[in-house]
């Protein structure tokens, strides 16, 4: 029982989405770094030719919300690959590499 009124609570949660933030930030990098308690994300997009790139967003998660996100991942990119004319991604995809990041 407990369980159901946790699930509608959920359902219940109003997301306010602003102008701002739903214009999005492009990135073409991320980098994970985790601790004992806490996975970090930093978004960040590299110029080709700039010596330089900047972090444009850094999300802390606990480890918990990591898995879901994800799971939640794994689950929208197989939707996509399932439409068609879109083309099927290799199963590993490597890491771009030069860089280090330290959270």
């Amino acid at each position: 029982m407990e369980n159901d009124n946790t699930n509608n609570l959920v359902n219940e949660i109003q997301v306010e989405l602003s102008e701002e933030v739903a214009q999005g930030t492009y990135s073409n990098l991320a980098i994970i770094a985790h601790s004992s308690s806490e996975f970090i994300i930093d978004f960040i997009r590299v110029v080709p030719g700039m010596l330089k790139a900047k972090v444009k967003s850094r999300i802390i998660l606990t480890p918990d919300n990591a898995k879901r996100l994800l799971h939640a991942l794994q689950d929208n990119i197989a939707k996509f690959e399932q439409q068609e004319n879109v083309p099927q991604f290799d199963d590993f995809i490597p890491p771009m590499g030069g860089m280090k990041g330290e959270a």
